[in-house]
């Protein structure tokens, strides 16, 4: 039996596998209780291309908490508008073995609604 921490290491490791195959750039998120993370990585796996997270100056004093719904679609368009302006308006959505809902689904919405397609 699996804990939830290898369970969800296991979801991840099966999504990214699919999304290896593809050759796409990834949008990766990542989330702990007090925070949100996403990056948009190269195909090959080796290369950031854009990052953004709930810690950043710019968007603290935006959100005065960074693990809630908000602070996804804040960090949501933020990523959306730095994938631009690297060049990349199509990636593969990495949800990082969480379940689509709550800030992971909200961070999503927000980088669609900002032009990134996925």
């Amino acid at each position: 039996m699996l804990n939830k921490k290898e369970a969800r290491l296991r979801r991840a490791r099966r999504s990214r596998a699919k999304i290896a195959e593809l050759k796409a750039v990834r949008l990766s998120v990542h989330r702990t209780n007090a925070h949100i993370y996403a990056q948009i990585i190269s195909p090959c796996g080796s290369k950031v291309l854009a990052a953004a997270s709930s810690l950043e100056a710019e968007v603290k004093k935006d959100v005065k908490n960074g693990g809630n719904t908000a602070a996804a679609s804040a960090i949501g368009k933020l990523i959306a508008e730095r994938a631009k302006a690297a060049g990349v308006e199509t990636v593969a959505f990495d949800r990082s073995g969480f379940q689509y809902h709550g800030r992971v689904k909200a961070l999503a919405e927000a980088a669609r609604e900002n032009g990134l397609k996925f």
